[in-house]
């Protein structure tokens, strides 16, 4: 949610070539040229011709397109039966959503209309209809809050491009209205410069994809009525949106964090293909350097208990979505396609799209362990096969992403089916200063966007920021082999006025199974440390062995946690709260059920402080860990 503009404009690749480049040079905007190849027929956006018949014919051959699609017949008839949406804007703000409720039951109406025939076909046609109506009676689509606008451009574009030959004269121009003055109007005011609303342009996170997606889908459907303002508006998203797609270089990744992963890949898949299916071509966005691997992000982070490492603002939920299709097709990988048909909850596009050709990452032969160099995240697990593989997954990274929390540093651990480390996402969008993120921002106050909410280090904790908020921090060593694997992040620049150095490395033992979690601190000469260790857990735990042992214990499985080192140090349970002395704003979020394992450490010098986590199998009794001394000298 944040305005920052991202990085340096990049020229869209379309103008690369003649005659583009040239037209470029000359000042002349190239809106003409963009819709040149307009398909005049409807529907054209997202779907070739023929399509919808064809998936009629697949689906009874087929058992997950049947079983998917009885799902989305019996969620088409409850709409059928609900109210139409209105314009609410519950928190003064957002009116998202109801954009976002228009554009999955109209998009839903749309496709069940083309499957089915009949009184069923009809009363799906007039449902819609009932949406679109009154969305089109709505006041505006609030584009000072443009992600609605958007939102609501992509609903209209789908409803009218795919219904297009069901509806009357009439109908068809209060939707071109709607789309013209509530969509494409504000959007024009945006590209020209002329609106506050309209610093996405320039920004180069998730608000870049929707906002350019949504608006564009709809320029491309009513292009033949008002082909001026549809190019103008196409030339502006072709323009602004390389801006994020630059994001995805070297390998995919996308620093905000899964869930945002998830919305702006969405975007970014229908407003290509609605490129590709309206104009033939997507003016080589596609080809931008990490989008064929994009794809692997979500489904490396993903541990084998189905939850996320879900780092700056999201849940911890898997990331699925007919993205994830529409990439196995353009880049010919089955993986993607393996990893949407585990989708529990399907959309039309998931069919539209679908791609019976699946391969699992372990028939692929994909290497266990990962590291995300653009946004310094590893990942680690003992195998692809079965909920019970061991998972690490661990950040670097910068403190000042989009969505981003003070965070270097943390993990989470998986283990036996169980999430045994986790992470707890993020707070109410509403709190007062939420969206502060500067050095003093007031962003820093709230618990879950401080160090001391993650599992991560602590070094003499106060009110202020507890890890430098504008800290950048690189994994500086990975290794994978068959037996161990090896990560160490430098956390120096996180601990800005407390220590000379600061350094953490995972090592993560396939077999017998274990991680271990070693931390080597340099206080700033003559400065004392009070140095926290924290990992967050919903298991219940028990200290024994002299403070020296943890065990935590949930749903009848038990993680095992040693401290190997400093000597006299012992683990103790505390609150998942913020410290006494810390700031403890209202109505930020309790976490109930939760609570930390934490370690003290009063330093002078340097000192190491090294956990061994393992999980214990049913009747093995604790035991001394391997001597993982020599291994792990970061």
């Amino acid at each position: 949610m944040s305005r920052i503009a991202g990085i340096a404009f990049l020229f869209p690749l379309w103008a690369l070539s003649a005659p583009w480049a040239a037209r470029a040079r000359a000042g002349s905007p190239p809106a003409r040229r963009i819709l040149s190849s307009l398909r005049k027929d409807h529907p054209r956006l997202l779907v070739e011709p023929g399509r919808f018949a064809s998936l009629k014919r697949e689906i009874p051959s087929d058992p997950l397109l049947r079983k998917w699609y009885g799902r989305l017949l019996e969620e088409g008839k409850k709409v059928l039966r609900a109210s139409p949406s209105t314009y609410k804007i519950p928190d003064g703000l957002r009116l998202l959503a109801t954009s976002r409720r228009v554009l999955s039951r109209v998009t839903l109406l749309a496709f069940l209309f083309h499957m089915e025939g009949g009184d069923l076909a009809k009363a799906f046609l007039d449902r819609a209809w009932k949406e679109l109506e009154a969305a089109a009676r709505f006041p505006d689509w609030n584009p000072r809050h443009f992600l609605d606008t958007a939102e609501m451009t992509a609903a209209f574009a789908v409803g009218y491009d795919w219904l297009y030959d069901s509806w009357t004269g009439k109908q068809r121009e209060i939707l071109e209205k709607a789309i013209l003055e509530k969509g494409l109007k504000p959007a024009l005011q945006a590209y020209r410069g002329k609106a506050r609303f309209g610093w996405w342009i320039k920004s180069s996170h998730n608000w870049n994809q929707v906002c350019n997606g949504g608006i564009g889908m709809g320029a491309l459907a009513v292009a033949n009525k008002a082909s001026k303002t549809a190019g103008e508006i196409l030339a502006g998203a072709l323009k602004s949106l390389p801006r994020a797609l630059a994001r995805l270089a070297p390998d995919g990744a996308w620093d905000e964090g899964p869930g945002y992963w998830g919305y702006a890949n969405k975007y970014t898949a229908l407003f290509l293909s609605s490129l590709r299916t309206a104009l033939e071509t997507d003016f080589g966005l596609s080809k931008v350097r990490g989008m064929d691997v994009t794809g692997l992000f979500p489904i490396y982070i993903t541990g084998p208990t189905g939850r996320t490492f879900n780092f700056a603002d999201g849940g911890d939920h898997p990331i699925y979505g007919p993205v994830f299709f529409w990439l196995a097709r353009r880049f010919g990988n089955p993986v993607y396609a393996w990893h949407e048909k585990e989708n529990p909850r399907p959309d039309p596009f998931d069919l539209l799209w679908y791609l019976k050709k699946s391969e699992s990452p372990a028939r692929a032969g994909l290497p266990l362990d990962k590291w995300f160099r653009k946004v310094q995240v590893v990942t680690f697990r003992s195998s692809w096969k079965g909920k019970d593989a061991l998972f690490l997954a661990a950040k670097g990274g910068n403190n000042q992403a989009n969505h981003g929390h003070l965070d270097l540093g943390t993990f989470v651990l998986d283990a036996g089916g169980l999430r045994w480390a986790l992470d707890l996402g993020s707070d109410n969008y509403n709190l007062p200063g939420y969206w502060s993120r500067g050095a003093k921002g007031r962003r820093w106050n709230y618990y879950r966007m401080r160090a001391e909410g993650h599992n991560t280090l602590v070094m003499n904790p106060g009110k202020g920021p507890d890890q430098y908020p504008l800290a950048r921090a690189e994994v500086v060593k990975f290794q994978t082999g068959p037996d161990l694997g090896k990560a160490v992040i430098d956390l120096s620049r996180a601990y800005k006025g407390n220590a000379a150095r600061a350094v953490r490395g995972f090592l993560f033992v396939r077999k017998p199974g274990g991680v271990l979690v070693q931390d080597e601190v340099k206080p700033l000469e003559g400065k004392r440390l009070d140095l926290w260790w924290f990992l967050h857990t919903r298991a219940g735990v028990k200290v024994g062995g002299g403070g020296r042992r943890a065990l935590l214990s949930r749903k009848g499985r038990a993680l095992e946690a040693l401290l190997l080192s400093p000597a006299g140090s012992r683990f103790q349970v505390v609150p998942a709260g913020p410290f006494p002395h810390s700031p403890d704003p209202k109505n930020q979020r309790k976490n109930k059920g939760v609570r930390k394992l934490a370690v003290l450490v009063r330093a002078e010098g340097e000192v190491r402080v090294a956990v061994f986590l393992r999980l214990l199998r049913a009747g093995e009794p604790c035991m001394d860990p391997p001597d993982l001394t020599p291994l792990a000298s970061w």
